[in-house]
């Protein structure tokens, strides 16, 4: 059975016509279900009853106290009032919640099953004998009580059926329910979908089936980018899981949804002695809502150091990875400095291929490289009032690429001097530049993050003496 929902339907209290207060030409008329042989009491009007529905201003109603007069168009009706028993009696608590159920599920577009099954249990639940409420067909219509037994028989076996259908329903799914919105457990990124779960309970805390939910996002979309739209639990009670994609810093995800009230909603006429119109049974409206942060996809800096007449890399490379200032560390996607044991800004080593990999940083960031002490071969142009820096900006699931290029040491060359010459065993020095090149990197056979046991670790520079 699909959920049917409920969109204002009124329930009305009478088996005879009912009119529109103050429109006489807008009376009730009989909807969908069926015409059955008349239980008799004293001074019965028909000789037949009716089981099914009611049409009022467009939409189906239902009677609820059996055989009470029905008022005519001019009618008034005060403040809505709980529902009770034709004797006057509260509804059990649990009387009260199927019926609001019921209300709730099937008053738009029944079958005509449904339509007779939702009358007789309505008449069974508020005008079974009870006090001075019998079957005597000696009572008049006000204290004649609705028999049961002689009104199922009358039914066909596929309202009969539907009866038990509706009965169980209402025993399994009523109120009251709760409802709930659960945010994914894992980080989530701007861009990326992930699966929201909306469940409604009800008292046992099992959930309900096929119930419409109204979803209404913040700061994130619908894989197809809408951020409003109605959707359906799974008709077996399992939580609905919703696509989500965050489009900002803290993504919210609400829900809005009917659900039955804990006892159905009367008006009542002026005359006590005319029919009651039941309302919609008070559906109460449920609302949730979860929220969670989001950040954009994290990104990754990989720098080269090449040797500038060979183009291959440069092992054993201490670079110092910072924030743009150079001063301050560069923040990883969990929002951590990475700092090493000293506190201070990341050291880290170049691999065999001359490369460094730092992965999950946070993004958009400006960070910068710079070389903390050159390695053995390359000392003699290494300046540590200016060492080689290069800089640049990390973006969301992008990989930043830093290149430092370093000249090598110019090769140590005898000179042979006449013999006995002043400058006997000098040896003559090479000059040689250090350039920055901030390009991408080109021709590291992979990148090697240095991980935790390396944090921090600084190779030495190596100072050649000279004679």
């Amino acid at each position: 059975m699909g959920w049917r929902r409920l969109a204002g339907a009124l329930l009305a209290s009478g088996v005879a016509l009912l009119a529109v207060p103050a429109t006489s030409d807008a009376q009730v008329q009989e909807g969908i279900g069926y015409s059955t042989t008349a239980q008799g009491y004293r001074d019965k009007p028909s000789d037949t009853d009716w089981l099914g529905s009611y049409l009022w201003q467009g939409k189906h109603v239902w009677c609820v106290q059996y055989s009470l007069l029905a008022p005519d168009s001019t009618e008034q009706y005060k403040d809505r009032d709980e529902l009770k028993t034709k004797a006057g009696e509260p509804l059990a608590p649990e009387v009260a919640a199927n019926i609001s159920y019921l209300l709730l599920r099937y008053t738009t577009n029944p079958t005509a099953d449904e339509a007779a099954a939702l009358a007789h249990l309505l008449h069974t639940w508020t005008a079974s004998p009870h006090g001075r409420i019998s079957l005597d067909p000696g009572n008049d219509f006000r204290h004649i009580a609705y028999d049961e037994r002689f009104h199922f028989d009358q039914l066909p076996q596929s309202a009969k059926d539907a009866v038990g259908r509706l009965r169980a329903d209402a025993e399994s799914n009523r109120g009251p329910w709760t409802a709930q919105v659960t945010a994914p457990t894992k980080d989530q990124l701007i861009g990326s979908p992930d699966s929201w779960t909306v469940d409604i309970a009800k008292a046992n805390g099992s959930g309900v089936g096929d119930v419409p939910v109204t979803v209404e996002l913040d700061q994130a979309t619908l894989e197809d980018g809408t951020n409003t739209v109605e959707l359906r639990t799974p008709a077996d009670g399992k939580p609905l899981a919703v696509k989500v994609v965050p489009t900002g810093a803290k993504p919210t995800f609400k829900v809005r949804l009917d659900s039955p009230a804990d006892r159905p909603i009367v008006h009542v006429p002026a005359n006590t002695d005319m029919q009651r119109i039941v309302t919609t049974g008070g559906e109460k409206k449920l609302t949730a809502e979860a929220a969670t942060s989001a950040k954009t996809a994290p990104g990754v800096l990989r720098v080269g150091k090449t040797d500038t007449e060979t183009a291959k890399g440069i092992s054993g490379v201490a670079l110092r990875i910072t924030a743009a200032d150079g001063t301050a560390p560069a923040v990883g996607q969990d929002d951590a400095p990475l700092t090493g044991p000293d506190g201070k800004p990341i050291v880290l080593q170049t691999a065999d291929d001359g490369s460094v990999s730092v992965p999950d940083l946070r993004t958009p960031q400006d960070v910068c490289v710079t070389e903390v002490a050159a390695a053995k071969g390359y000392e003699e142009s290494f300046d540590p009032a200016a060492p080689p820096k290069a800089c640049g900006k990390v973006e969301a699931g992008q990989t930043l690429a830093l290149a430092l290029t370093n000249k090598p040491n110019k090769p140590i060359v005898p000179i042979t001097i006449p013999a006995g010459a002043d400058g006997a065993g000098v040896v003559a020095k090479g000059a040689f530049t250090t350039s920055v090149d901030t390009g991408a990197v080109v021709g590291f056979g992979g990148a090697v993050l240095i991980g935790a046991a390396l944090l921090g670790f600084v190779a030495r520079r190596r100072v050649a003496a000279r004679s």
